[in-house]
């Protein structure tokens, strides 16, 4: 292929669901762990500010799996990434 020739194209945009999933969990794993460290710690502030951090990544969590459940029964069969 050379510079002038366009490059293939994907019929459509991939979904950032899957991304999202990730950096949820990532996010609610190391705010809870941070979160009992700074109660432990008996830095109670804080411990609040990351719990607070840890239930918004169980809302994200509820989120994103509602979408990826109504994507699927939108289009049955089809997979979007590597974890559908």
């Amino acid at each position: 292929m050379t510079r002038s020739q366009p490059r293939r194209r994907v019929n459509a945009a991939y979904s950032a669901l899957n991304l999202r999933l990730v950096l949820a969990l990532f996010g609610l794993v190391t705010m809870t762990v941070f979160a009992v460290l700074a109660f432990a710690a008996d830095v109670a502030w804080l411990g609040v500010v990351c719990a607070i951090f840890a239930v918004v990544a169980v809302v994200d969590l509820v989120v994103i799996q509602r979408r990826r459940a109504a994507r699927h029964r939108e289009e049955p069969g089809a997979r979007h990434s590597l974890f559908e």
